[in-house]
């Protein structure tokens, strides 16, 4: 996918093609709220709240490997914005919109949640997070292929999380 942004090949022209045709197909207020999901404001204080209540559980590990995954989205995401400077859906002349942080950010957060809370929480965390991706690209924030990546890039840094995890209880 990168690759195909880089070189704004046939996957980014389709990419662009697709957003067009879905920016603005619902209410715009309901594609922003959808895409809020995705804000630091409000997805940051679900996470703190799991870690602290995973700490008093006694998963102290658990709450330190979730908030490393959490503090590492920004630290992935920023320089693959800035190395692939794709222009906004909306936008054209601002740069920065490949991956999507707010959908990592989404990703990492409410799953991070489900996972020192209740594992029968993931279902709420994947619906959590498809309703960010979902508002981001029907409201025109991001390209489809930005989330996707974003999806991508969440799970693999959940993964790691997950290994150092399981490493420090074992």
């Amino acid at each position: 996918m990168t690759w195909q942004v880089l070189v704004h090949g046939p996957l980014a022209r389709l990419d662009e093609r697709v957003s067009r045709s879905l920016v603005d197909t619902v209410p715009r207020r309901l594609s922003e709220l959808a895409s809020d999901l995705g804000d630091l404001g409000v997805a940051l204080p679900v996470l703190a709240a799991a870690m602290a209540y995973a700490v008093w559980r006694g998963r102290r590990a658990d709450a330190l490997f979730a908030g490393l995954a959490m503090a590492s989205v920004p630290l992935l995401v920023i320089p693959l914005k800035e190395w692939t400077a794709r222009p906004g859906p909306l936008e054209p002349w601002a740069h920065g919109y490949y991956p999507s942080g707010h959908t990592a950010t989404a990703l990492v957060a409410y799953f991070g949640a489900a996972y020192l809370v209740s594992r029968r929480l993931v279902p709420v965390a994947a619906v959590l997070t498809a309703v960010t991706g979902t508002g981001l690209v029907l409201r025109g924030f991001h390209w489809p292929l930005d989330v996707l990546a974003s999806l991508c890039l969440g799970f693999l840094v959940l993964g790691v999380s997950s290994r150092g995890t399981r490493r420090s209880s074992g």
